[in-house]
């Protein structure tokens, strides 16, 4: 009788199974591991795609148009708005100013038309003529028919009680209520420019010019001001007067007539400058300053207003010059009022028309038809967000106006603009100056030049010790260095970038102006040098040269390059001696006419060459080091010779690569922004010179960000600025990549 066990053995699963469970996990970790590379590409190209709406809706707003919305509707009460002067509004477009021939100043609110208070200018007689200082001190004179002249101003002062704003107006004699004697018959026409050291009012009295120049004397003691005549006296014109205008700096004095013809009159010479038209046919509506009292509006009966301001050349007496003109309809302009902050102004025209243009921008940013009677007056708060218009049966009006970012459009930004005091349109870039006058340049053509010029001189010096190292490293050096040398250049890329502008900036520039006739003789010396070296070595006994093992001749160049630039750098005092009359920055300066600044291109190119050598390095080395090495062996085998193979089948095939490698590099150029920021001069100028200074866009960024207001139409510029340089990295990479996929199709077969 057989027995049988209690225990049995553990049954091994069948192999099949095993390995179908083994096939089963490594399916589930691909599938993970694709998961997970698929959510970081994506992720990338959500960041990507993140940063380009961002920079896209911070940029929208500069392109945006101007919009009008009627706020209320009323007429003034006691007071007669049928002749008024002047109409004004303050700061917080809050209280308005009408003046009128009666001279009653009469303040009111300039949303309801509550009255808030009315004043009587002292006027011992009736008022014949009015004239204002500017927009942005609006100081008034009123001339009167006995010859005199009073000047008034409108003062606003601010107070908080119980935390609500409260605006005080009032009615100021700067100078006194006594009026000034100008003429003695009644003026047609005055004009007053105020400084802080003179007070000039010119006037036309029975069809003569006159006028009266005081200089300001302030007491030491009481600080009464006082003002003491100083001998002065005009050129007869031989125009009818119709319009006076004084420059702000009380040197030019324009004089208009109906008909367009003006005479522009050097104040301190007393002489006529410049003569002409203003309109070749018609009459003129309204001549008026733009901000900054510079430019000169010309607006006339064919509804154009053109744009005039003074332009001095080298060897040449100045000249009144049209500069750009703005067309809205072909009706007559009837009224003409200018922002008192930027360069934009507004029109009526005949037909009820209102037109909003910015003058360096060259843009029409509305144009609204204005229903109801005739506009017979118009008023811009000085912040340009409201407007205030009466017509002719006394109704008031009170507009919103949103007009943000009038400053850009195409010319702007990339084509030459005429800017005043300019003699010739010209690409710029300045956006801030020291006063409100300033007319904001901002013109992409020198940044993006400047960018262009850092990446040229970087690539052309890092591209060729690049390639040629990594083309050494990967096919002639042997292994045992090349682990050494290859991590060695690799680590040059941890290097901050800070650092090297740090050097750039205040090490390597005064170094190469010091030895500027050494550094040059360098590119010269050099690769002689090396050839010399080379040609030498062949020269020894075999037994010397093959005691090198294959792979190892470059460690010999070492010394030879040590040897070769301190022997350059040494010998630069005598070469500047011998050849440059011992100062080589006077000589490209004065003898060749090349302007020399310390911080420039050359200096930019070393060190921001260094910093992208180990980028193209890296990149290229692996590249020609993974061609396959049946290729070369093959190649070989067929009694080609190294350089041979090299040129003929592992380049090619590498091409791929090595095209990536130089792109990369240059986006890292285009982008950089700490090297060129701190070794450079940051000028935005547009000159191919080595020996001159540039302005990226990145480094432009870097510069002003921190300085521009928030929602500025500077901040939002700069945003612009960044939206031009990464569509620029993003068409580059496209492009790359299509060569690349192309070089990839031809020489892949190989």
């Amino acid at each position: 009788m057989k027995t049988t066990s209690s225990t049995s053995a553990p049954v091994t699963p069948p192999k099949s199974l095993h390995l179908e469970r083994l096939s089963g996990w490594r399916k589930a970790k691909d599938t993970l591991a694709n998961l997970v590379i698929s959510a970081g590409g994506m992720g990338v190209l959500m960041a990507i795609l993140l940063i380009f709406f961002y920079l896209f809706y911070e940029i929208m707003p500069l392109f945006k148009s101007a919009q009008l919305q009627q706020q209320s509707s009323y007429e003034l009460s006691n007071v007669d708005s049928s002749d008024s002067l002047f109409l004004a509004m303050e700061e917080q477009a809050e209280v308005a100013l009408m003046v009128n021939r009666a001279g009653q100043a009469h303040f009111f609110n300039a949303a309801t038309g509550e009255t808030i208070q009315q004043s009587q200018l002292p006027l011992p007689a009736a008022v014949t003529s009015w004239g204002l200082n500017s927009e942005q001190e609006p100081l008034q004179a009123l001339g009167m028919a006995n010859g005199q002249v009073l000047l008034a101003q409108a003062q606003y002062r601010v107070s908080y009680p119980s935390d609500q704003r409260l605006i005080t107006p009032s009615i100021a004699y700067p100078f006194g209520e006594q009026p000034l004697a100008i003429a003695d018959t009644a003026l047609n026409l005055v004009a007053v420019r105020d400084t802080e050291e003179q007070l000039l009012i010119v006037a036309v009295a029975n069809g003569h010019l006159t006028g009266r120049l005081f200089n300001k004397e302030e007491d030491f003691l009481s600080e009464e001001l006082s003002l003491v005549e100083q001998d002065f006296s005009l050129p007869e014109v031989d125009i009818v007067p119709q319009w006076l205008l004084i420059g702000p700096n009380q040197r030019w004095l324009y004089v208009v007539s109906q008909e367009g013809a003006y005479r522009v009159i050097n104040i301190p010479d007393e002489s006529v400058a410049a003569s002409g038209r203003l309109i070749e046919r018609g009459q003129l509506m309204d001549v008026r300053f733009l901000l900054g009292g510079i430019s000169l509006l010309a607006a006339d009966n064919r509804g154009e207003v053109s744009q005039w301001f003074m332009v001095r050349e080298d060897g040449k007496l100045p000249r009144l010059e049209k500069i750009r003109s703005f067309q809205g309809d072909d009706s007559a302009i009837e009224q003409l009022v200018v922002e008192h902050r930027r360069k934009g102004f507004i029109t009526v025209n005949q037909q009820q028309q209102l037109d909003v243009f910015y003058a360096t921008s060259g843009r029409q940013l509305l144009s609204e038809p204005v229903s109801g009677p005739r506009v017979t007056d118009i008023a811009i708060s000085p912040r340009a967000n409201h407007v205030l218009s009466r017509d002719n049966n006394g109704q008031f009006s009170y507009w919103q106006l949103e007009n943000e970012h009038p400053e850009v459009s195409w010319s702007v930004l990339w084509e030459k603009v005429w800017y005043e005091s300019y003699p010739e349109p010209d690409y710029i870039w300045q956006s801030s100056a020291s006063n409100n006058d300033f007319e904001p340049k901002y013109s992409f053509t020198p940044l993006a030049f400047g960018t262009l010029k850092a990446a040229f001189y970087a690539m052309l010096l890092a591209t060729p010790l690049a390639i040629g190292g990594a083309i050494y490293t990967a096919y002639f050096m042997t292994p045992a260095v090349r682990r050494k040398v290859k991590p060695l250049i690799e680590l040059m890329e941890a290097l901050p970038t800070v650092i090297l502008g740090f050097l750039a900036g205040l090490w390597l520039a005064p170094f190469f102006e010091r030895h500027l006739p050494g550094v040059f003789s360098i590119f010269i010396v050099f690769p002689i040098g090396i050839l010399l070296f080379g040609y030498l070595w062949s020269q020894l006994p075999a037994r010397i040269r093959l005691a090198v093992p294959d792979g190892w001749h470059a460690i010999l160049l070492i010394p030879v390059v040590i040897v070769i630039v301190w022997a350059c750098i040494a010998s630069s005092g005598l070469l500047e001696l011998w050849f440059f009359k011992g100062d080589m920055r006077s000589w490209l300066t004065h003898d060749l006419g090349i302007s020399f600044d310390q911080r420039n291109a050359m200096v930019v190119g070393v060190a921001m060459g260094f910093a992208v050598v180990p980028t193209i390095f890296s990149i290229t080395e692996d590249a020609i080091f993974s061609v396959p090495k049946s290729l070369s062996y093959g190649s070989l085998a067929l009694g080609a010779t190294p350089w041979q193979t090299l040129v003929g089948v592992v380049l090619p095939t590498a091409s791929p690569g090595i095209f990536s490698a130089l792109m990369i590099g240059m986006g890292r150029a285009v982008g950089e922004t700490m090297i060129v920021l701190m070794a450079t001069g940051n000028t935005p100028i547009m000159d191919a010179n080595i020996f001159e200074g540039m302005r990226t866009l990145a480094a432009n960024i870097a510069v002003e960000i921190g300085e521009t207001e928030v929602n500025s139409s500077h901040f939002r510029i700069l945003f612009l600025a960044a939206f031009v340089l990464f569509m620029f990295t993003f068409v580059v990479n496209t492009i790359a990549e299509i060569v690349r996929q192309r070089l990839r199709k031809k020489y892949g077969s190989l």
